[in-house]
């Protein structure tokens, strides 16, 4: 991790200096969470049920709801299921493939998630607040 930050500050850190530089970290972490756990922190699945590969990928993650903001600002990242079914496929056809895996889904039984943008951050902060209580109350 602190390689990164050092070849970033070697290679950028002319452009805009340390305070610069520093405020650019500080304003690209929440895009970070916004992208990241906004669709995996608040999945709910134990070690113990040991599924396949499949099931394992859906019940994993979710999705957020696709629009225009969403499609844009995360790079198609809001179709996390399909991202982590289709790796190697193009993000912007992630959206083609949709119906499809949320029919093998039904047919399957396999819970398929797809949250408004706002639900998905409540998630995530009712999240991080139960296991704040969790870890408390030791």
């Amino acid at each position: 991790v602190s390689s990164f930050y050092i070849r970033y500050f070697i290679i950028f850190g002319h452009f805009y200096g340390i305070c610069g530089n520093l405020g650019l970290i500080y304003l690209f972490n929440p895009w970070i969470v916004y992208v990241t756990q906004t669709r995996h922190i608040p999945m709910k699945i134990s070690r113990e049920e040991n599924r396949d590969w499949l099931s394992t990928q859906v019940l994993t993650s979710c999705n957020v709801e696709q629009s225009f903001f969403n499609d844009w600002f995360t790079g198609h990242l809001n179709f996390q299921i399909k991202y982590h079914l289709f790796p190697t496929m193009p993000r912007h056809n992630y959206h083609k493939v949709a119906p499809l895996v949320r029919s093998l889904c039904a047919k399957h039984g396999l819970q398929y998630v797809n949250k408004p943008l706002l639900k998905a951050f409540g998630d995530i902060y009712l999240d991080l607040f139960i296991h704040d209580l969790y870890h408390n109350n030791d």
